[in-house]
């Protein structure tokens, strides 16, 4: 076995460009070109992916959907269809693994790739661009990449030239590029904690970059230290391909509080189908349903369950956490997040899962 290269580290961060609504493109021509909303339709839907013909329009994913209707009357809905993006996903991830073992996957559509120990003579920028144009042989999808020397810095880059595009950071350009991007930008950093670092007058990286650790830390807790370190373009973390992971959740904050019990039900379709998605790809088991609810007072609640055995399906997790917001909601302030997630992971033996650090 070599020892590790020396000097920074070689990371790449790929995102698919608008992938559940592109995969939909591909595959029926008459949608190319026009804006599409996957998700449902009706009053009490949610958006859970737009095309970029879509986004033009303020268009987003977690938006409601009679809100994206009215921002463009023209948008044409279709249902998901998780288990082709499942499939392509699979497709995108084989591709991956060809330049490096170092994989670790956030979502269906994007990941990071430690490429440090196996360039083989290449620069990561180069495998980066051999990677998408791999992918768009394979699927006929595009898809953006940053390539950094962390993860932080790598994930802020493939944003820059989306869609289709390709950006890189240097250990140079880095703390330079993090003061000039609003707080907003920097993943971690949620829109409650924007709305709170931009009262104490933190706009941009370079207002965060002015305090002091002391201070983050008693402002922030122990994230005041992960704030403090992204605003230099400090980010230790490594790419970890085979973590155990403590628990699966997805959540959306809402362009509009939900008000009615119906609207939450629906709302939480998208969530249990993202949460099943992760689930299924990791060959994973739990026995926890955990719904969680912040109201627009940002008043937070959480409600469990905890089952004797694994939940089944996505269709038993969907019903579960319709049964606790049914026991929460509907509450006169509205909810402006909903969230589920799938805890109490046993390993193929059924012994007891080991809780990543990293989760």
């Amino acid at each position: 076995m070599t020892d590790p290269a020396p000097g920074p580290r070689k990371i790449i961060h790929i995102d698919m460009d608008a992938f559940f609504a592109s995969v939909e493109q591909r595959d029926f021509p008459e949608l190319r070109g026009k804006p599409v909303a996957v998700g449902g339709s009706a009053a009490r839907g949610v958006v859970a992916a737009a095309s970029y013909e879509a986004r033009v329009f303020g268009v987003r994913s977690a938006m409601p959907s009679v809100t994206a209707a009215r921002l463009c009357p023209d948008l044409i809905f279709v249902r998901h269809r998780f288990d082709v993006y499942k499939q392509v996903s699979a497709q995108i991830r084989h591709i991956f693994l060809d330049y490096t073992p170092l994989v670790e996957p956030l979502s269906l559509d994007e990941a990071y790739l430690d490429v440090t120990d196996h360039l083989e003579g290449r620069t990561a920028t180069k495998i980066a661009a051999q990677i998408r144009a791999r992918i768009r042989e394979a699927t006929g999808l595009t898809a953006s990449a940053g390539v950094s020397y962390n993860k932080f810095l790598a994930k802020l880059a493939s944003d820059q030239n989306k869609p289709d595009g390709l950006c890189v950071i240097t250990p140079e350009q880095g703390p330079g590029f993090v003061l000039n991007l609003p707080v907003g930008k920097f993943h971690g950093v949620g829109p409650a904690t924007v709305a709170k670092m931009q009262a104490m007058g933190i706009a941009t990286g370079a207002d965060l970059h002015a305090q002091n650790l002391d201070f983050l830390l008693r402002r922030f807790g122990k994230a005041g230290r992960y704030y403090w370190n992204i605003a230099r373009g400090i980010d230790h973390r490594r790419v970890s391909p085979d973590r155990i992971r403590k628990s699966v959740g997805a959540e959306n904050t809402y362009s509009a509080d939900i008000m009615t019990l119906d609207g939450a039900l629906e709302a939480l379709e998208p969530l249990a189908a993202k949460v099943w998605a992760t689930v299924a790809r990791h060959d994973l088991r739990g026995r926890t349903v955990t719904l969680k609810v912040k109201f627009s007072d940002f008043q937070q609640i959480t409600r469990a369950r905890s089952l004797g055995h694994a939940v089944a399906s996505q269709d038993e997790l969907l019903t579960i956490a319709r049964d606790l917001a049914a026991g929460v909601l509907p509450d006169p302030r509205g909810a402006r997040l909903l969230g589920v997630t799938l805890s109490g992971f046993e390993t193929p033996d059924d012994g007891p899962a080991q809780l990543s650090l990293f989760d």
